[in-house]
């Protein structure tokens, strides 16, 4: 069994299924990367796919399609995706363990690529207790 790169939430899941609903017939899901920018180094992006890279991967859920670019995985394995909208903002949000920090207005992070070997170790422990 692989690594599951990413997980959403509900509220993020049906945020993407409004976005596509919204944008027309050709809009398939979103795709989640990672861009260098911001004080703090990296900033997430998102775009609207119209046509999917065969090389992305491909998180579902409820009928939302999140495609991750390839040069982004090592830096989003374990992450959750979440919407939230708060009085002074709407938009999503990322929980990743990944992340050694972010400047303070919270629009750029700074991230490690995730230990493969750590990964491997956790999820093969939860096979043979789980």
């Amino acid at each position: 069994m692989g690594f599951q790169v990413m997980t959403m939430t509900d509220a993020a899941a049906a945020r993407v299924r409004a976005i596509v609903g919204n944008s027309g017939p050709d809009a398939k899901g979103i795709r989640v990367g990672i861009k260098k920018g911001g004080c703090a180094g990296m900033e997430y992006t998102i775009d609207l796919v119209t046509e999917p890279n065969p090389r992305d991967d491909l998180i579902e859920r409820d009928g939302a399609s999140v495609w991750v670019e390839p040069s982004a995985v090592l830096y989003l394995l374990g992450t959750q995706m979440d919407f939230e909208t708060t009085t002074l903002r709407s938009g999503f949000t990322f929980s990743n363990p990944n992340q050694t920090s972010a400047c303070g207005c919270g629009e750029s992070v700074e991230l490690k690529a995730a230990d493969l070997a750590l990964l491997a170790k956790e999820r093969d422990k939860e096979t043979v207790h789980g």
